[in-house]
């Protein structure tokens, strides 16, 4: 008889906010109303480059502008935010629930590097829209040699 080995990690309470999100999104799919009211959700983005820049728009409807953050490096970026209850009066009753509240959290690598200096990021419509400066991989530079 072979026996299965079972390893515990170090770090269960990580691991099971995980396997929770997944059992809230596989029954947020079956049925909205069977999810907490505090649910986690994935805006859309779509990531494009031209020769000179590296550009992601965002589909972030119904977060207010102080609630969306932006870190980068030079090689990804770190796009969260919170999208708030739409607060409803008393005796209100869902007869469909499909919008999504809560904090999202997502994180893009990037296909090329970027100049963290050249960044910009703007915010109309529900679309969030970050451009970023490529750092010019054939570039060449020279680095000056002082004499001592």
């Amino acid at each position: 008889m072979e026996y299965i080995k079972i390893r515990f990690g170090k770090n269960l309470k990580e691991m099971h906010s995980s396997f929770q999100r997944t059992i809230d999104e596989m029954f947020r799919r079956a049925n909205p109303m069977l999810v907490l009211p505090e649910q986690t959700w994935r805006p859309q983005m779509d990531i494009y480059e031209t020769p000179k820049e590296i550009v992601i728009v965002g589909e972030a409807s119904g977060v207010l502008k102080e609630d969306l953050e932006v870190e980068l490096d030079q090689n990804a970026v770190k796009i969260s935010g919170r999208r708030r209850e739409i607060p409803h009066g008393p005796g209100t009753r869902y007869h469909l629930a499909e919008i999504a509240h809560g904090s999202f959290k997502r994180i893009l690598l990037l296909p090329a590097p970027i100049d963290p200096a050249e960044v910009t990021a703007s915010y109309s419509n529900g679309l969030l829209k970050i451009t970023m400066a490529k750092r010019m991989r054939d570039q060449v530079y020279r680095v000056p040699i002082d004499e001592e």
